[in-house]
């Protein structure tokens, strides 16, 4: 295994350049459409401005269209990026020309008839998130849908030029762009906006990690390891991650891979071409369960590579930027690729099969427990990402359904369709590589194309076991667990009082706000529900004595199942009494483990479904 460390603090090198490959070069080809040339400088970092200078060819129009991206792809929602940008000006010909806001993300440029115009403008960027840009006294994420202005319209794939002008104490820039044929430092090229849209950029003095798998160059890019942060350790792990799935897919698909895992107490990820950025604490190193939250975000990062960059839904490319792209196979994009996320951490020795089966088990249990999955099928879920997914309320729980949890749900349960089909001679695995192999070119896959080569890797009709699973809201089936290997394991039947609500984590639907005691949210089939107890209500006593919100759960120990107790909530100022009914606490039946009864072929199976 071969790692070095090639940048940590302080830095003394300028810039990590990149040769361009043979597609680039030809991409640079002299038939190119002229390309768009950016600046980007920081001169006060700690404002959270980037200022940004474009030269835009005009071909001598006297106007032209430009347009900013209103989403960004893997993050399925309109973000408004346009609300961020400020002072928008514009000289062409050695004159200043009129600059016209014509929509909410699009400005109209008077051009004099000059063969191109230069726009200047500036971007804030203070939102920590992986589709955002954030920019402080120490360093700046650059994201491209969030920053650059293109030509409204233009439907030829025109190069785009990024040159970065940094402060004297940053060093580095690291992204997934190419750098220019010249060598100059900070100067990367994109062979048109969709490659600029897909290169995040970050900038300052992150500690790089360099190796190689596959004869391929990675980085791990950390910036904030703070001396808490193990970046050795974090590095040699991702890149075992690698190697498990270039042996999945059968190879890389990219000249380099760049994971820039932004160490600034955030969350979540986004995956890229060839590139993902992450966030994570600096604490997640010095605890095992935090680690291997972040191992499992690496790999199904990671998987985006194949799975939704190059295989993916119909509808997702080429992309709208300024309107939403409907889908309804997320489940695939997403769900299967939480369910290989911690399956391939497994069989890359970073994960433990029981830290996997426990991560699985929270996933069914997720599911199993929000009523929304009587609600709403998983297809719908995938539709409706625009307008809910990530903008949940406290009613969430009881209309919807996650297409990442359900999804990741289907993939196992059809992971052993296939398997118990084929007597173990085909997987899940068989038909997500048959699946790139069909689909992974410029078209991308319907939900029937993908169901029909399900079918034909099982060689049965997997059809109405789909449209179970897909297109309506029935539960789905767990009967097959045991021909794996595994079984849920049985829970001793409680006797204490539960009315659906509690403070403990994870899923608390009570908060403790100042001391008062708080309703997040009420699911449908609990006794809160059925008492007519609101989100944001404050809870004052039950039972007829006060309750704090540190004596929530023991306060209900005192309480039979089938006893009508009296509840005392504030709401809006007002108080009122409800009468509250528990009943008795649901057992947690959705853990998985290995099946003590379980046959010599189970056993085998369930081994190989790990390790293969």
């Amino acid at each position: 295994m071969s790692l070095r460390l090639v940048l940590r603090l302080p830095p003394l090198i300028l810039a990590m350049s990149f040769p361009s490959d043979a597609a680039a070069q030809a991409r640079q080809a002299p038939a190119a459409p002229e390309p768009i040339r950016y600046t980007l400088s920081f001169p006060a970092p700690q404002t959270h401005y980037v200022d940004v200078e474009a030269t835009v060819p005009t071909r001598g129009r006297p106007q032209i269209d430009l347009e900013m991206a209103v989403w960004t792809p893997g993050s399925y929602l309109v973000r408004e990026y346009s609300r961020h940008v400020d002072e928008a000006t514009a000289m062409a010909g050695g004159q200043a020309r009129p600059v016209e806001k014509t929509a909410k993300n699009r400005w109209r440029v008077q051009t004099g008839g000059a063969p191109t115009v230069t726009v200047r403008y500036r971007v804030y960027g203070r939102e920590m998130t992986v589709r955002t840009n954030f920019i402080e006294s120490d360093f700046a994420l650059i994201n491209g849908a969030a920053t650059f202005l293109t030509l409204a319209d233009d439907t030829t794939p025109r190069p785009h030029e990024v040159t970065l002008t940094l402060p004297a104490a940053w060093k580095t820039t690291m992204t997934g762009l190419q750098a220019t044929a010249g060598g100059v430092a900070h100067q990367y090229r994109a062979a048109d906006f969709d490659t600029l849209v897909d290169s995040p950029i970050v900038a300052g003095n992150p500690a790089v990690y360099e190796f190689t798998v596959k004869g391929t160059p990675h980085f791990l890019v950390n910036v904030g390891e703070g001396g808490v942060w193990d970046g050795q350790k974090s590095a040699v792990d991702v890149q075992k991650i690698v190697e498990a799935q270039a042996v999945f897919w059968g190879g890389l698909p990219y000249d380099r891979y760049v994971f820039i895992n932004m160490i600034t107490e955030g969350t979540g990820g986004l995956e890229h071409k060839n590139s993902t950025v992450l966030m994570t604490s600096r604490w997640r190193t010095r605890a095992r369960r935090g680690y291997v939250d972040w191992l499992s975000l690496v790999s199904h990062e990671f998987f985006h590579t194949w799975n939704v960059k190059r295989l993916r839904p119909v509808e997702l490319g080429p992309f709208e930027y300024e309107r939403e792209n409907y889908t309804k196979t997320l489940w695939v994009a997403e769900g299967f690729s939480d369910y290989y996320g911690d399956l391939l951490a497994v069989r890359a020795g970073v994960m433990t099969p029981e830290e996997s089966l426990g991560s699985l088990s929270e996933m069914i249990a997720s599911l199993q427990t929000t009523p929304g999955r009587l609600a709403q099928s998983v297809e719908d879920a995938s539709f409706d990402a625009w307008v809910r997914y990530y903008r949940p309320d406290e009613n969430t729980p009881n209309s919807t359904i996650s297409y990442y949890t359900k999804g990741g749900v289907i993939a196992f349960l059809l992971d052993i369709e296939i398997r118990k089909a084929t007597n173990n001679a085909r997987s899940l695995d068989d038909l997500m590589t048959q699946a790139y192999a069909h689909y992974s070119a410029a078209k991308g896959f319907t939900s029937g194309e993908f169901r029909a080569l399900a079918s034909e890797v099982a060689g049965i009709d997997l059809s109405a076991w789909f449209q179970t699973a897909l297109d309506t809201t029935d539960e789905l089936a767990y009967d097959d667990l045991s021909w794996l290997g595994l079984r849920f394991k049985p829970e001793v039947a409680s006797t204490k009082a539960w009315v659906g609500l509690t403070t403990a984590m994870p899923g608390a639907t009570l908060r403790n706000d100042n001391g008062r005691l708080v309703v997040v949210q009420v699911r449908r089939g609990t006794p809160v529900f059925d008492a007519g107890v609101n989100a944001e209500d404050e809870i004052l006593a039950i039972g007829g004595y006060r309750v704090r919100p540190d004596q929530w759960e023991a306060r209900l120990e005192a309480f039979r199942p089938g006893e009508k107790v009296p509840l005392l909530v504030a709401r809006r100022e007002r108080v009122l009494t409800l009468e509250v009914t528990p009943a008795t606490e649901p057992p947690r039946a959705w853990r998985l483990e290995p099946d003590p009864a379980a046959v010599d072929a189970a056993k085998a199976r369930l081994a190989g479904w790990l390790r293969p």
